[in-house]
């Protein structure tokens, strides 16, 4: 039977929500715009007249089954949000636009929250450490060997194997003041009471050069390619050229009092030095020879600079502790000498790491509670405390691939913490290593 078609009536309402009579289905030249399709008009206004009728057949099947032909898989009830409404105007048709809705996202972020273990995951005995704060007896080189200096012998410690070694000191009644590797893994510094700096091939059990020129013990060491650099308590701070006869290329003169502390930037251009006198000194050191002068000499602290330590994400930006008087950290833009944030840690700071993978640092301390602190960067939120030695953390080091953090204290124990993550950035490669030291495999030291 034949549909009667059905015949539109547009409808007025007034404002004050009666309704009129319904208006003349039509005039003799005024058409009636209810019964009109205005989307069918425009599309024959504008379509192409040309197009062949194959390609119009073809697309009129295309479109036919793509909005009429129901898929398999298709639900009936939607769950998910409706489409964004049309932005073309007032008169579009909603077949006339695709609207991209419900965009792939990827799975919820959930929000957590690293625990550290409180607890030493190892405990070593270290019998005749020295309890002294201005001295440096403990690192730890890529290769996981451990250097640990005990009153006159210093020991290697194998992390991997467990296997303990004893460099054969030519003067064992002669204290060991400071200990630190050069970044080829094998050569150890090591500073005396005897003001003298030796050279030690730890491969060989051997040592191969002895370095002079201070009047008084050498409490902090530091390399820098083939430069090492000895801190005093003759309060003098000397760069020594391994390679060559006449070592002794560079002296560093501010502090008027025992040089602690010593730390190379990561690019070698500046070096940060603390004292006993409660400076903090940054040098610029890329081509330094002879007499140098600091180019910033900084005295926010009111105690003695130990703990220094420049900052693996950003350039320039140095952190330091100061002690039992001052108990506060302090980062510093060594671009130009400003403060740019500080915390009170409560109590003496020994000593100061920052994590290789995350905004991150550990410092150690002294009285009260003898802890290590984990600290994020830059909101300064303390994430953990961790307890266990029962005198000041004067010496700690990172592992290799900087997730454990070793430290020493007078309670002659060393004990290794797991602090740090790797979920921020991945260890360099063996590889990334070995091209980072080549330059020190070929070095000669006389």
């Amino acid at each position: 039977m034949p549909s009667t078609p059905i015949k539109p009536v547009c409808t007025n309402t007034s404002m004050s929500g009666g309704h009129q009579k319904d208006t003349p289905k039509a005039d003799r030249f005024i058409p009636n715009r209810c019964a009109m399709d205005l989307d069918i008009c425009n599309y024959n206004l504008v379509s192409k007249e040309n197009v062949p009728q194959e390609h119009r057949t073809e697309y009129s099947r295309n479109l036919a089954r793509q909005l009429f032909t129901a898929d398999e898989d298709a639900k009936v009830l939607a769950f998910k949000q409706k489409p964004p409404a049309p932005t073309g105007g007032a008169h579009l048709n909603a077949l006339r636009m695709l609207h991209q809705q419900n965009k792939k996202e990827g799975p919820p972020k959930v929000k957590t929250t690293r625990v550290i273990c409180p607890t030493a995951e190892k405990i070593l005995d270290a019998p005749d450490m020295v309890d002294d704060y201005y001295l440096n007896l403990l690192d730890w080189t890529y290769t996981d060997l451990i250097a640990v200096a005990l009153n006159t012998k210093v020991y290697l410690w194998n992390a991997t194997s467990g296997d303990v070694q004893q460099l054969q000191m030519e003067n064992d009644e002669v204290p060991i003041t400071s200990v630190n590797w050069a970044g080829d893994g094998t050569t150890l510094a090591v500073g005396t009471d005897d003001c003298t700096v030796q050279l030690w091939d730890c491969a060989r059990q051997k040592r191969v050069r002895t370095l002079r020129g201070h009047s008084a013990r050498v409490s902090c060491l530091a390399w820098n390619n083939h430069v090492v650099s000895s801190g005093s308590r003759d309060t003098m701070i000397y760069s020594h050229d391994v390679r060559v006869r006449d070592h002794k290329i560079a002296s560093l003169a501010c502090h008027t009092q025992e040089v602690c502390g010593l730390k190379y930037s990561l690019d070698g251009t500046q070096l940060a030095s603390g004292g006993n006198d409660n400076k903090l000194c940054i040098w610029d050191v890329a081509g330094a020879r002879g007499n140098v002068t600091p180019r910033f000499e900084l005295l926010s602290h009111t105690a003695a600079v130990k703990a220094l330590g420049w900052a693996p994400f950003q350039k320039n930006l140095l952190a330091s502790g100061g002690g039992t008087q001052d108990r506060t950290i302090r980062f510093w833009n060594t671009s130009t000498g400003e403060c740019v944030n500080s915390i009170d840690a409560g109590s003496q700071v020994c000593s100061l790491l920052w994590s290789r993978h995350s905004r991150e640092l550990v410092t150690s301390h002294g009285f009260t509670d003898f802890q290590l602190s984990v600290w994020k960067y830059p909101s300064l939120a303390r994430i953990a405390d961790l307890k266990g030695h029962e005198s000041r953390v004067l010496y700690t080091a990172l592992s290799p691939d900087g997730k454990m953090v070793v430290s020493a204290a007078g309670d002659e124990t060393i004990r290794f913490w797991k602090v740090f993550d790797q979920e921020a950035k991945k260890v360099s490669s063996k590889r990334d290593r070995e091209e980072a030291v080549s330059s020190l495999r070929g070095i000669n030291i006389r």
